[in-house]
């Protein structure tokens, strides 16, 4: 999935207990290409950021004229009502189009990263950004029918991008009760099975997620025991032993939100039967299902 990762268009491999007990939550109602496996290697036994200063020259954001808020529903009694969700497709289409910009230095809190990335693909060639925005379309339909108001950080009307950082501060421009970045991880074929990512406690450079780290990682189970309901994809055997969730602290995504926020790597692309599944609308209307399940759970409970 990696927003935070220079321009590859084959994205380096990407970033789960199968023995963790699955909790059932709202199957009725039941989508940056991989984190980069090899990229969290050196950072996925700590949760703990080196200090760092941001540089005189922080990168100014561009204006958010991409978010576009759903209308606000009348009706009542929809559990969702008054409720603000924001989604971030991973990466864009046209990213590969574009290298100078998606590789331009961009500041995280605690370093640079690149602006974004092309994502990652299926060996057949269907791309991460094609399957992130349909998922991302999906879970918009279904959250704006239990009267949430939903904010993209892009729904394909932009030429590249947005960097990692206005895709932080979409959600956070839009108060949101919860964001979710959708990706498709690009790990080794043999490798297989969806995982959470959470922020770490990140407070240096300009970033500060110490108020968010709690209610995200609430967030991260709920959304993980709901798409583990609504698809039967087990948690990815390649993350942190298996248990669905890891913190990172490496993306600009997560650094710099305001806001809960998680991101959910839905298979990986790069295994053919995880691919067979994503490839499928059907499968893919069961992800949206498991992931609006999961937000609900969460908002619902208050948070």
């Amino acid at each position: 999935m990696l927003p935070d990762r220079p321009h590859d268009p084959r994205k380096a491999p990407g970033r789960g207990t199968r023995n963790v007990t699955r909790v059932l939550v709202l199957a009725a109602l039941v989508p940056v290409g991989c984190v980069g496996w090899l990229g969290w290697q050196s950072v996925a036994h700590s949760s703990r950021t080196p200090t760092a200063t941001a540089p005189a020259s922080v990168a100014k954001l561009s204006p958010v004229a991409t978010a576009v808020p759903s209308a606000r529903p009348s009706a009542a009694g929809r559990p969702l009502t008054g409720k603000v969700v924001v989604i971030d497709p991973g990466h864009n289409p046209d990213n590969v189009n574009h290298p100078s910009q998606i590789n331009a230095p961009v500041w995280i809190g605690n370093g640079h990263t690149s602006c974004d990335t092309t994502g990652t693909s299926t060996d057949a060639g269907y791309s991460e950004a094609d399957f992130t925005l349909d998922v991302a379309r999906r879970v918009r339909t279904i959250l704006q029918s239990e009267g949430a108001t939903v904010v993209f950080t892009q729904d394909g009307n932009r030429p590249w991008g947005p960097c990692v950082t206005e895709r932080a501060a979409i959600g956070n421009q839009a108060h949101a009760d919860a964001a979710i970045s959708i990706h498709g991880d690009g790990a080794p074929a043999a490798d297989h099975g969806f995982h959470v990512i959470l922020p770490a406690a990140v407070d240096t450079g300009g970033a500060d997620t110490l108020s968010i780290v709690a209610p995200s990682h609430t967030l991260g189970v709920d959304v993980r025991s709901a798409f583990a309901a609504a698809t039967r994809e087990p948690f990815a055997d390649y993350i942190n032993g298996g248990t669905g969730l890891i913190v990172r602290s490496d993306l600009g995504g997560l650094n710099l939100s305001k806001v809960p926020k998680v991101f959910i790597e839905c298979g990986n692309m790069r295994n053919s039967t995880d691919a067979g599944r994503m490839t499928t609308p059907a499968w893919r209307q069961l992800a949206a299902r498991g992931i609006a399940a999961g937000l609900t759970a969460f908002l619902e409970a208050g948070h």
